[in-house]
């Protein structure tokens, strides 16, 4: 039954990760409330896996590794030039890769502090170790350490409340 829980958490981790309108946190909320014999070290894990296979989808598009479906890209329309506002927001996003480039140890950082804390929120910077080419097993290994870190402190965050409680 266990493994059941723990496959259901990685399919909604998992699914989270790519539509983020899916909330992660309330269902490891809602499941350890409801199955507390499940270690949170099984769930944090699990979430994790979930999240950064699923996160892995925006990265390899925002790296161009990975080239989405007609229907998912912008449509420039023919003929008409960009409006300002497009031109300024290009040029800011090619601000950032470059400085992203020029100094990858703040990437790491930020996708690092994202990973554990969600400020700025990891899925911008996820989309952002991807502009910057970040290598794909520090993105993995950071953002694996940090969802397990966040999520099994989350997991175990009910019981320890109720042993402070009683």
């Amino acid at each position: 039954m266990v493994l059941a829980w723990l496959s259901l958490t990685f399919g909604v981790a998992l699914g989270s990760a790519i539509l983020p309108v899916i909330s992660i946190e309330l269902f490891v909320i809602g499941l350890v409330t409801q199955q507390p014999h499940i270690s949170c070290w099984w769930i944090g894990l699990a979430v994790a896996v979930g999240q950064v296979l699923g996160k892995l989808v925006y990265f390899f598009a925002a790296r161009g590794s990975l080239h989405l479906p007609a229907f998912l890209r912008r449509k420039e329309k023919i003929g008409k030039p960009p409006s300002e506002f497009k031109l300024r927001w290009r040029a800011r996003l090619e601000t950032v890769r470059v400085r992203c480039h020029r100094h990858p140890h703040w990437m790491f950082g930020t996708h690092a502090v994202s990973s554990v804390v969600g400020l700025p929120p990891f899925m911008f910077t996820t989309v952002l170790a991807g502009l910057a080419g970040m290598s794909t097993a520090l993105f993995v290994a950071t953002g694996a350490a940090g969802r397990f870190a966040r999520f099994t402190v989350l997991a175990a965050s009910p019981a320890v409340m109720a042993g402070w409680l009683h």
